[in-house]
C-alpha cells in the first residue's frame, strides 16, 4: 500500500513556492543546487551535511531531495546531477553518500541502485 508520508504535491518547478525552502537556505549544512538546461530551470537537488562521530564512516552528504520536472526525466538530467554531487562530496572530504527514497517508488529505487546506491538500512515512520 503507497504511503502518503511523502505524497509530493508539486509535479513541476514552477508551482513550488520559494517560501518552501526557507529552512533550508537558513540552515548552514544544506545547500540547494538547480539543475538547469538551455531552457531554463528543470530540477534541483538538496544536500545536507551529516557527521556519525561513532562510526568509522563518519562524514557523508545525504541527498535530501533530488527532483526533475516530470517532462524531462529519463533524459541523463538525474544522472549527471549524481555524478556532480559525488564529485562535490570526495572534493570535500565526505566518505558516502546517503539518501532514501519512498519504499514503492520503484523508478526512484531503480535510478538508485543503477547510479550505484545500495540498500543499508530501513527506516520506519508513524503519522501522527
Amino acid at each position: 500500500m503507497p504511503s502518503t508520508m511523502n505524497e509530493l504535491v508539486y509535479s513541476d518547478i514552477e508551482d513550488i513556492p520559494p517560501d518552501g525552502f526557507k529552512n533550508y537556505l537558513d540552515n548552514d549544512e544544506v545547500t540547494i543546487y538547480l539543475i538547469v538546461d538551455e531552457g531554463g530551470t528543470i530540477g534541483y537537488v538538496i544536500l545536507q551535511e551529516g557527521h556519525h562521530p561513532s562510526r568509522r564512516h563518519s562524514d557523508f552528504f545525504r541527498i535530501v531531495d533530488l527532483y526533475i520536472d516530470e517532462d524531462r526525466r529519463d533524459r541523463g538530467y538525474g544522472k549527471t546531477a549524481g555524478e556532480q554531487v559525488k564529485e562535490l562530496a570526495r572534493d570535500q572530504g565526505y566518505d558516502h553518500i546517503k539518501v532514501s527514497c519512498e519504499w514503492e517508488n520503484e523508478d526512484a529505487r531503480r535510478f538508485y541502485r543503477n547510479t550505484g546506491f545500495r540498500p543499508k538500512q530501513v527506516e520506519y515512520v508513524q503519522s501522527l
